[in-house]
């Protein structure tokens, strides 16, 4: 039985460790929205659609500890929290349609029924995810035939989703149809979520995965060796340009170079139809840190410089097709997306 990564207790919030995986199975109880904010930006719960889950959570938790009796002061403490969860991270949309969606449900005629109703409306959006990734897995598994061997970067299962998973999750629905495949995953430096997470969440479901460094990619597209590739994505674009884990552009651009399919597995939730095209969406920073040591051992010459860009943008041109929960859509994007979304 898979993990929960994620689990509402009523007055706190139970999540699952990812920093610590593979080897701890560590939970963790929040009671405090600051802590829950900084799990997001420490990354110990990561993946696009969990943290808007765990955003909207987190939301209702400082909403239950506001003492005040007046229900203006209430709202504009309530603002306040919203604003520490944005933050956290800034490129996975997610988090922000969550605050939004927490931000319009919090009306009401007194200040227990909007703590009612925030705390209702986190709860919708942990069923919607759960939902939407188990019907885009089942739609994009159509794509996926037997005896196929298929690339996926970075971590799309159900520790990044709380629920099916996106990229992770076809491939499940695939095995679960019958098919034969195998997956060949990338280890995601800087932070190694493929290696930590993703290998493992395959060895969960016993799927065979071979683990290979980022830069062997190609080579293994060279030699025939990909049938295709499925990624997540963290925000998608109107025109279809999506921002995923660094990596994934090369990986596009790799991919048509050898034609072999490239698919954005997503639910509706990562869509973002107010930016025209990839360039708008705000790309994370990290620690260079992250990039200089691996699980806190430097690797590099102390003081050098380092760059730690979280995400990169993959144009709509090297996208086949973007599987989310309401249908597989095709290029050209544009009113594929707004179809889908509106």
């Amino acid at each position: 039985m898979a993990l929960e990564a994620i689990e509402w207790l009523g007055n706190r919030l139970r999540i699952l460790d990812q920093s610590k995986l593979p080897w701890e199975q560590s939970f963790i109880d929040l009671s405090d929205y600051r802590d829950v904010a900084l799990a997001i930006t420490e990354m110990k719960i990561r993946g696009a659609p969990v943290i808007g889950i765990a955003a909207a959570y987190g939301i209702a938790l400082g909403a239950q500890d506001i003492t005040t009796a007046n229900k203006e002061e209430f709202l504009v403490k309530l603002e306040q929290i919203m604003q520490t969860f944005a933050a956290t991270r800034p490129t996975a949309v997610n988090l922000f349609q969550a605050i939004n969606r927490i931000k319009e449900a919090a009306i009401g005629d007194s200040i227990p029924e909007i703590k009612r109703r925030v705390i209702d409306e986190a709860k919708q959006i942990y069923q919607e995810e759960i939902e939407a990734t188990r019907r885009l897995s089942q739609l994009g598994a159509d794509l996926i035939e037997d005896g196929f061997t298929i690339l996926t970067h970075c971590n799309a299962g159900p520790l990044a989703t709380a629920g099916y998973g996106t990229a992770l999750g076809v491939i499940k629905a695939a095995k679960e149809q019958g098919k034969r495949l195998s997956v060949i995953a990338t280890e995601t430096r800087p932070l190694l979520q493929g290696a930590s997470l993703t290998v493992w969440e395959l060895q969960q479901a016993d799927i065979s995965v071979t683990l290979i460094t980022d830069s062997m990619a190609g080579y293994f597209m060279n030699q025939g060796k990909i049938n295709c590739i499925i990624v997540g994505a963290d925000r998608i674009a109107g025109n279809g340009d999506v921002a995923n884990k660094i990596g994934t552009y090369t990986l596009a651009v790799l991919a048509k170079e050898n034609n072999i399919p490239f698919y954005v597995a997503a639910p509706i939730s990562t869509i973002d139809l107010s930016l025209s095209s990839g360039a708008k969406i705000p790309i994370e920073e990290r620690n260079p840190e992250e990039v200089t040591h691996i699980h806190g051992v430097p690797i590099a010459p102390k003081g050098i410089k380092a760059a730690n860009p979280a995400f990169d943008i993959t144009p709509y041109n090297y996208i086949s097709a973007i599987i989310t929960e309401e249908g597989i859509i095709r290029g050209p994007y544009t009113e594929g997306l707004r179809v889908i979304v509106c």
